[in-house]
């Protein structure tokens, strides 16, 4: 685990393991919804960054851009075994699944750097210095994402409110590619999808890509990071089994919190490192959603 500093940033980083799309979103809003409180200067609000992981059940995500999927679309994604919703992100269509890393780091940008274009270039930098610890040549280009020659690797979507981040970034690990055979990805007609499996000729899991992740995460946005349970905030309470349904689909989801001792130290956020918004941000909130899949 990397050490604190009290020079960097902290940010913590909750191992969720496999759960459901709609569980980590809700977790996702309860973070957000804790450094809007602390702009805003609602008594008692702190604010923490830290960084969601997961491993997703199938399901399939558009952004707030895509249109053309239908009831009739989403229904024929479903029948294939996963979830479908719509999202608030920004981009296209894309597949979250087995053995995709899915990094959600949901950040007060003010404490780094207030410019949304340096924060989606940072998580770009970092997928692909990731990439290079396995000695994958991935690269940006004109088009969206993390790529390997002509082949995707990685996908980024994000939404920002007033500088404090949601969504995030999925990183293909040992995925079945076969999932994507069924869209367009990022509606980006005759590439191809790629994963670290492939790319390397051997079986790369998830566990085995998070610590360089981490630690590439770790360089690129110089904080130090911080390791932790989820059911060790005892502000927020996920059941290990629990029903979720919205009107694009219904799903019962059962999340798999980390059992690990690697995830087991409490964070406490110094208060040091944590800044308001200036009043006249607070009058004029923004939202954003860049469409990065």
């Amino acid at each position: 685990m990397v050490k604190m500093s009290l020079s960097r940033n902290l940010v913590t980083v909750i191992n969720l393991g496999r759960m459901g799309f709609l569980a980590a979103a809700d977790l996702q809003k309860r973070y957000a919804r804790e450094h809007l409180d602390f702009l805003a200067g609602k008594p008692g609000a702190i604010s923490r960054n830290v960084i969601l992981l997961v491993e997703h059940d199938p399901v399939y995500t558009t952004g707030f851009r895509t249109k053309t999927y239908t009831e009739e679309e989403a229904q024929r994604l479903k029948s294939l075994g996963a979830d479908f919703y719509r999202t608030n992100r920004g981009g296209m269509i894309t597949f979250h699944g087995p053995g995709q890393l899915v990094a959600y780091p949901i950040l007060n940008l003010l404490q780094f750097r207030p410019s949304v274009k340096w924060y989606v270039s940072s998580l770009e930098a970092t997928i692909i210095k990731t990439c290079a610890n396995w000695g994958i040549a991935a690269k940006t280009t004109v088009d969206t994402g993390v790529w390997v020659e002509d082949r995707k690797i990685g996908a980024i979507g994000i939404h920002t409110r007033r500088y404090v981040t949601t969504h995030g970034i999925s990183l293909n690990c040992n995925p079945e590619l076969s999932w994507f055979k069924f869209i367009v990805p990022c509606e980006l007609k005759g590439k191809s999808v790629t994963s670290i499996s492939k790319e390397t000729n051997r079986e790369v899991s998830i566990k085995d890509v998070t610590k360089s992740f981490l630690e590439s995460f770790s360089e690129v946005f110089n904080c130090s990071i911080e390791t932790s349970m989820l059911e060790q905030h005892e502000h927020i309470f996920i059941p290990h089994q629990t029903t979720f349904s919205s009107q694009n689909a219904s799903a019962t989801t059962t999340p798999t919190p980390a059992t690990s001792t690697e995830f087991a130290s409490k964070t406490i956020v110094p208060p040091e490192t944590l800044y308001r918004l200036p009043s006249k941000e607070k009058e004029t909130p923004v939202d954003r959603q860049i469409p990065m899949w």
